[in-house]
């Protein structure tokens, strides 16, 4: 694509009807808003029940092409409302990748409005557990999600020494290298959302309510997934969470929070950019990360 989230790729709403028009004139005319948020991806919704999502990042299109294959297959079987992708744009002269229209899942993203409640966990643990079974072989694999941690070293050294002067880096150092030294996931690849952070999920009434973008969806090591535990429930909820999850051993909950200190510090990383002024920086991440790090640091 060329264009990556650094460069602020912007589409006009005029180049959304276009597309709607050419592809799919039976939704064209129906009420078209932007949405606030989104990373690879920009986002309208479109009439009451759907949106429209076009990628504005080089990985954005596959990432959107995985979610058009597969989200389908795992919908049926989960618990909570997930943007199912209903239509597929293809690529054409208006605009050159594909995009996507999905149901729309209603709530607020939990970076702006956290999850309160903890009966929160039994929620996202109902939810994981039904995710969470064996993936085929052609399911997607990742670079940086379900995999071994010690081949994150290079990345939490980055991250860490990018926030070292916000927060208790030997601490959280701690409890990384002692979720390295785990024994290693042994079972076969199941499937894992992939990207479980508070801008990935919806809330409603202070409880978790929706799951969605799940461009990152892959197979591999549960624990990735199950830091969610940290990074998006509130304070003293994790041992709820893996009680209602039930088949979590001790090595896998030492791996899933040696995740969620990771995933925390690029939370804030990233949220600091934004409080910065910097091009690609969320400021509503920064005070999510720092309380998904002071949870699985606690």
């Amino acid at each position: 694509m060329g264009a990556s989230i650094m460069d602020e790729v912007r589409f006009e709403p005029g180049l959304i009807r276009a597309l709607l028009r050419e592809q799919h004139p039976d939704l064209a005319e129906l009420e078209l808003r932007e949405v606030e948020g989104g990373w690879d991806n920009q986002q309208w919704r479109l009439g009451p029940e759907l949106a429209v999502r076009l990628p504005r990042t080089e990985r954005a299109p596959s990432l959107l092409r995985a979610e058009q294959k597969w989200l389908p297959v795992l919908a049926g079987r989960l618990p909570l409302p997930t943007p199912v992708p209903v239509r597929v744009g293809e690529p054409s002269a208006l605009f050159e990748y594909t995009w996507t229209i999905t149901r729309w899942v209603d709530g607020e993203p939990a970076d702006r409005v956290p999850i309160t409640r903890a009966d929160a966990a039994g929620t996202l643990a109902g939810f994981l557990g039904a995710l969470h079974r064996p993936a085929p072989a052609d399911a997607p694999v990742s670079a940086t999600r379900g995999l071994a941690l010690a081949s994150l070293r290079d990345g939490f050294s980055s991250s860490l020494a990018a926030v070292a002067d916000e927060v208790d880096g030997d601490h959280a150092k701690e409890i990384w290298e002692k979720a390295v030294a785990a024994p290693a996931w042994d079972g076969a690849p199941i499937w894992l959302h992939g990207d479980l952070h508070p801008a990935n999920v919806i809330v409603r009434e202070g409880t978790l309510s929706g799951v969605i973008d799940f461009g990152d969806m892959c197979s591999g090591d549960p624990a990735t997934d199950l830091s969610a535990a940290w990074i998006l429930l509130p304070e003293g909820a994790a041992g709820r969470f893996f009680d209602a999850y039930e088949v979590a051993d001790d090595a896998t909950v030492t791996r899933a929070r040696g995740w969620a200190v990771l995933r925390a510090l690029n939370l804030i990383a990233i949220g600091r950019n934004g409080r910065l002024g910097r091009t690609g920086g969320k400021p509503t991440w920064e005070p999510a990360g720092r309380a998904a790090l002071g949870r699985a640091s606690a």
